[in-house]
């Protein structure tokens, strides 16, 4: 009869709290002191999933003027490309590529931010964006129909 191994791999492994004079075991210790220092405190925001707390609502991020001024400023510049600013020497301006360029600039920096942005930058943010995205496919639904119409003309003459 062929002899029968012994398993190795089995293994006790010993999980009580307390050695055997009674004291807390070191390891079991500064896990328990990991803990505490990683639980929230009472009225503070519940423990996401990953580990990392939600702010609270005393954390409620602040309004920043120079950010709110930076959102303007990409807006008033988008607005001026789809022809909403005219220049009095030469007339509205419009370039839908760099109209496309200050929207995507906005879009990055409303992923870029959310959830760090006080409630009133996170809505002048979004409504901005809508407002533009609505207008320049209007403005090119537009100049699209000024385009069909010329060929039209042409094509009639």
């Amino acid at each position: 009869m062929p002899e029968q191994k012994q398993d190795d791999s089995f293994r006790v492994i010993d999980r009580r709290p307390f050695t055997a004079e009674g004291e807390l075991r070191k390891d079991v210790a500064e896990e328990k002191e990991r803990e505490t220092r990683n639980t929230p405190e009472p009225g503070s925001a519940l423990r996401s999933t990953s580990g990392k707390s939600a702010p609270a609502a005393a954390e409620t991020p602040k309004r920043l003027p120079a950010f709110e001024n930076l959102i303007r400023m990409l807006g008033s510049n988008a607005a001026m490309v789809l022809g909403a600013y005219t220049d009095p020497r030469t007339g509205p301006v419009f370039d839908p590529e760099a109209a496309r360029e200050f929207i995507d600039m906005l879009d990055a920096l409303q992923e870029k931010t959310k959830g760090h942005l006080a409630p009133e930058e996170e809505s002048l943010l979004l409504d901005l964006v809508g407002k533009l995205k609505v207008t320049y496919v209007e403005v090119n639904q537009a100049v699209a129909m000024q385009a069909a119409k010329a060929v039209n003309a042409k094509a009639r003459s």
